[in-house]
């Protein structure tokens, strides 16, 4: 098992300091990605559970359309408005009762919004080194320029 080692990047000349930014922007912008992903996924199961509180058993029979698709609908009746068919995930389908839909949505937009703000809190602790990393790059890189190379290793 590797032992991992603290370095102060104060230490770090320009060259390693720039490819620990680089690192850090990389990290940055997946985790962004996934925070964006996690919130769109969030979105859809709100919009679920607005979806199954529109059913309800004073709209039996009545015409509705049917998503096949996200782009395909088909025209049909709500024949048992006490029953839904719930996506649980890689492709299968469960039929619940309305509360046990809304509770199954519920429970998973509370999951996604402890990933999302957990996330959150990631990112800005990224953004804060990435931040600290780039005024000592900056510093160095001035500090360089303006005495040469010896100056910017002190």
């Amino acid at each position: 098992m590797s032992q991992q080692q603290t370095v102060n990047v104060a230490d770090l000349d320009i060259a390693q300091l720039s490819e620990v930014r680089k690192q850090l922007e990389d990290e940055l912008n997946h985790l962004t990605n996934s925070f964006a992903q996690l919130k769109q996924a969030q979105a859809k199961f709100k919009a679920c559970l607005e979806n199954v509180k529109e059913v309800k058993p004073e709209n039996k029979n009545k015409a509705i359309l049917v998503p096949l698709t996200n782009s395909l609908y088909l025209p049909g009746k709500l024949s048992d408005p006490e029953h839904v068919i719930v996506d649980v995930g890689t492709g299968y389908y469960v039929q619940k009762t309305r509360p046990q839909a809304m509770k199954h949505y519920a429970d998973k937009v509370e999951y996604i919004r402890t990933n999302v703000d957990t996330l959150e809190e990631t990112i800005q602790k990224k953004r804060e080194n990435m931040n600290y990393l780039t005024s000592i790059l900056q510093q160095k890189i001035q500090a360089e320029t303006q005495g040469g190379p010896s100056a910017a290793r002190t």
